[in-house]
């Protein structure tokens, strides 16, 4: 029998080489490495109103049935989605986050000698899912930031099975033309899937103009993927959801893990998409705070990237690591994308409007001394 000192050598190819997704660091984290406890975190585009009545009630009533396990089909959740978006229940999967269903995707519809497909400065799980699953990944050049369409129409091939597209795009919140998105995905050919991931839809000025779920009927290659993690404030419990044709939803459901989403999850996230105040209030506050931000950013003398979701990219014009290092031991946690090929840039999620300020007076100091 042969042995291995190396543990490491008995994983496949596509998992030994990964590096672990790396999120916001944690307000708990910075308290314990610098005995902080005033930290504003402005890192991991949080809702910053906190959740909604609505959701903590509805978890309040589930606590006495924790000794059940959840509705596995999560028919109520699905229930109130389809009634929403005007879909069929068939054509809805649930997972934990919508983060969950790139990764189902990736597991159904990848394999080692397929592509995937996404562009440069894309959300960091999109090489993630293709390298553990031994796809290979083709990186698209940016255009301002954002997604380049024609350039990725180009580039599919025979082995392309899987296109990413986040609109807005994270971490750059730039956002496509609807016109051109929907003329991209109506010419891809029926061998490759498009996921469209929409986790930041809400913050949209004009959302009312988006129409990507009627697009499920001409296109059954076609997933879009949202969230109850960012406009709807229940990050911490993680639901996330899929439309698609029920087909799609059909193969995702067989990869799909047994009871995904917990009980209390579930629960929260049917009373929160019925809470409209909560999401209007949710709108008016990021929309208050981005004008801050960018004005603010602006009387510094710095640049930043015009963004459709609840947070921006600022441009300090220089490397950005050591200001992040600083604003930490100022008490403000916000977000580094070196790892997002933008060394120079911060991330920064918009918060309350006393948040927002408190950044804006520390990065200022920083900007000052570094």
């Amino acid at each position: 029998m042969n042995h291995t000192d190396n543990i490491y050598d008995l994983t496949v190819a596509g998992v030994r080489q990964l590096v672990p997704y790396v999120a916001g660091k944690p307000i708990e984290e910075l308290e314990r490495e610098l005995g902080l406890t005033d930290i504003i975190k402005l890192a991991s585009n949080e809702n910053p109103l906190g959740p909604s009545k609505k959701a903590l009630t509805a978890i309040q009533d589930a606590l006495p049935k924790l000794t059940l396990y959840p509705d596995g089909n999560g028919f109520n959740l699905k229930s109130a989605l389809a009634k929403k978006y005007a879909l069929n229940v068939g054509q809805i999967t649930l997972g934990n986050g919508s983060n969950e269903l790139l990764e189902l995707v990736a597991r159904a519809f990848l394999a080692p000698g397929l592509e995937a497909m996404f562009s440069r400065h894309a959300f960091a799980v999109y090489p993630i899912v293709t390298q553990a699953v031994g796809a290979t990944a083709v990186v698209i050049p940016a255009l301002n930031y954002g997604n380049d369409l024609e350039a990725m129409a180009a580039r599919v091939s025979e082995k392309t099975r899987v296109i990413f597209i986040a609109n807005p795009n994270n971490p750059t919140g730039t956002l496509l033309s609807q016109v051109d998105l929907e003329r991209f995905i109506s010419a891809l050919p029926k061998h490759c899937l498009c996921v469209l991931d929409e986790a930041y839809f809400e913050f949209v000025a004009d959302k009312e103009g988006i129409n990507s779920i009627d697009w499920l009927k001409t296109n059954p290659n076609l997933i879009i993927t949202r969230t109850f993690s960012k406009a709807y404030g229940l990050a911490g419990l993680r639901v996330g959801y899929g439309l698609s044709s029920p087909e799609i939803a059909d193969i995702l459901n067989r990869v799909r893990q047994p009871f995904n989403n917990n009980m209390l999850a579930l629960v929260a996230a049917e009373a929160a998409l019925a809470d409209g105040d909560y999401l209007r209030q949710t709108i008016t506050v990021n929309a208050q705070g981005m004008s801050d931000l960018t004005v603010g950013f602006k009387a510094l003398g710095l640049e930043w990237i015009p963004s459709a979701g609840n947070f921006v990219s600022v441009d300090l014009k220089r490397p950005g690591q050591p200001t992040y290092e600083a604003l930490l031991r100022k008490g403000v946690i916000v977000r580094p994308v070196a790892n997002y090929e933008m060394p120079n840039h911060l991330r920064i999620s918009i918060g309350t409007q006393a948040e927002n300020q408190f950044f804006l007076e520390a990065l200022a100091e920083t900007l000052a001394n570094v």
